[in-house]
C-alpha cells in the first residue's frame, strides 16, 4: 500500500549500536508508561509529573537517535493511530476444563492484558497468565486474531485487536493479588458470569474448539 508522501516516517535507530539499545528500549518504555499515566490520572499532580517523565523520555530518545526533539515530540503528541493489543490466553486443565480468573467486579475472564512496551504476543501472553493466576505457562498456539469492535462491544477512542493463545500449564500456584481474587476450571456448558468486553461465551468456545483440534487452524479478520 502506497503511503501519503506527508507521512511521518518512524523512529529512526541507524546509529544505535547494541551497547546503547536497551537504553532505547527504557526510553520508550518510560515514554509508554507516561503516555498512559497521562491518560488516566485527573490529579494534577501527577499529570505533571507524568509530563515530566514524557519530556525526559523525548530527550534520551533524541541522545538515542538520529531524529531531533521537536520531531519526536511531535510524533508522540500527534502519532498515527493505531489500535492497542490484548492477549487471552486459554489454558486447560487434564479434565478438559478451561481456567478463567475471577475480577473485583464480580465477573470472570480469560488472564490477560494489554500488550506492554518491549513485549511480543508471546511473551506478553506469558507474563499476565504469570502476574494474574501465579502460573508459569508456554504459549503454545495462536487461536485468533480478533477485532474486538466485531465481537465484544468496546468504545474506546482507538481500535483494540485481541490475540487468543493456547497455553500449557507448568507450574506456579495462585495468590490473591490487586486483580484477581480467584482462579477455577470451569466446563463448556457450566461458565460463570464472564466479562464480555475481555471475552465472551462464543470466544470461550472457540478456544474449546481449538484445544480439541490438533490441526486447528488459527482465525484472523
Amino acid at each position: 500500500m502506497n503511503e501519503p508522501a506527508s507521512a511521518s516516517p518512524a523512529l529512526s535507530t541507524s546509529s544505535a549500536t547494541s551497547s546503547n539499545r536497551m537504553l532505547l528500549d527504557w526510553s520508550k518504555e518510560l515514554q509508554a508508561l507516561a503516555q498512559t499515566g497521562l491518560m488516566y490520572s485527573q490529579n494534577p499532580f501527577d499529570r505533571e509529573r507524568y509530563e515530566r517523565i514524557r519530556a525526559i523520555a523525548v530527550d534520551m530518545l533524541a541522545m538515542q537517535t538520529d531524529m531531533p526533539v521537536e520531531h519526536i515530540r511531535g510524533l508522540i503528541n500527534a502519532g498515527y493511530p493505531t489500535p492497542k493489543l490484548d492477549t487471552r490466553a486459554a489454558i486447560f486443565d487434564a479434565d478438559g476444563r478451561i481456567l478463567l480468573t475471577h475480577e473485583n467486579s464480580g465477573e470472570w475472564s480469560l488472564p490477560g492484558g494489554w500488550v506492554d512496551e518491549n513485549q511480543s504476543v508471546r511473551s506478553n501472553t506469558i507474563k499476565e497468565v504469570k502476574e494474574e493466576a501465579g502460573l508459569d505457562v508456554t504459549a503454545d498456539r495462536l487461536i485468533a486474531v480478533q477485532d474486538c469492535a466485531n465481537h465484544n462491544g468496546l468504545s474506546f477512542p482507538y481500535g483494540v485487536i485481541k490475540f487468543f493463545v493456547l497455553c500449557t500449564r507448568i507450574d506456579g500456584q495462585f495468590e490473591p493479588n490487586i486483580e484477581t481474587t480467584e482462579i477455577r476450571y470451569f466446563d463448556e456448558d457450566q461458565l460463570p458470569r464472564l466479562s464480555t468486553t475481555r471475552n465472551t461465551a462464543e470466544q470461550i468456545a472457540m478456544c474449546f474448539a481449538a484445544h480439541r483440534d490438533p490441526d486447528w487452524t488459527t482465525l484472523f479478520e
